[in-house]
């Protein structure tokens, strides 16, 4: 199965840390946890038609949580943190934040 660019890329992650790292052009996003370094930064260039420096990744792993007597898990995800270039544009999706 091919995943497609809107696969890949799952969802911004909207923190007040996130947010104080876009002064540095950084964003973070929350991205299939299959896919690697070069499909995230493919995907965000075609998606929001910016220049990609670098992508940092980092895969957390699901807490166990428990109601009552039921025990479950919160499921895996993988974060991307993406840098822009000094001459990208800024990413629309957060300017008014």
């Amino acid at each position: 199965m091919k995943l497609t660019n809107y696969d890949l890329i799952r969802r911004p992650i909207i923190t007040e840390k996130s947010m104080a790292s876009m002064n540095d052009r950084k964003y973070t996003f929350v991205v299939d946890i299959r896919a690697n370094k070069s499909q995230i930064k493919r995907a965000i260039e075609e998606i929001f038609e910016v220049k990609v420096e670098d992508v940092k990744t980092i895969r957390s792993l699901g807490k166990n949580k428990r109601v009552g007597v039921h025990y479950g898990k919160r499921p895996d995800y993988k974060k991307a943190i993406i840098k822009l270039t000094e001459d990208s544009k800024p990413i629309e999706f957060f300017e008014g934040m």
